[in-house]
């Protein structure tokens, strides 16, 4: 195959399977959960990022006002649920079903989650940095 797709030139993304029994939950940069990388990261050279992140115990205090370096992350609720809030001002309780789309450079604080929460991230790029940072005018860090 010649990688046109209708006279177009595909783009440079490799077809990856991943297997729950192939990639293991490992640790991660929030201590209360496990992350499991979907290989999506290595299969777009970067572009987009995949993992699920599984609760090893229910948030035992808030993640503290933070954004992150990247074009957006997205979250879509397997199972639980995840308070959040918004530097506009917005308060969420997300569940099972429910996706939030987060701009990048947004700032936001995750408050709590249920003790079995699992999430599906995505992020664009794939390298995705967090960075601390003061609260909104308004807010409190915690």
């Amino acid at each position: 195959m010649d990688g046109s797709v209708a006279g177009a030139t595909r783009p440079e993304i490799k077809l990856t399977v991943s297997n729950k029994a192939d990639q293991p939950f490992v640790k991660g940069r929030r201590k209360f959960f496990r992350y499991r990388d979907l290989g999506v990261q290595a299969a777009t050279g970067g572009k987009l990022r995949a993992q699920v992140m599984e609760a090893i115990t229910g948030m035992t205090e808030p993640t503290g006002w933070h954004t992150h370096q990247c074009e957006a992350q997205f979250i879509y609720i397997l199972k639980g649920w995840v308070e959040l809030e918004f530097e506009d001002g917005t308060r969420t309780r997300s569940g099972q079903g429910d996706a939030v789309l987060i701009p990048g450079g947004m700032k936001h604080n995750e408050i709590a989650t249920s003790d079995d929460v699992e999430i599906l991230e995505l992020s664009i790029p794939g390298d995705m940095a967090t960075k601390p940072c003061d609260p909104p005018q308004g807010q409190s860090q915690g």
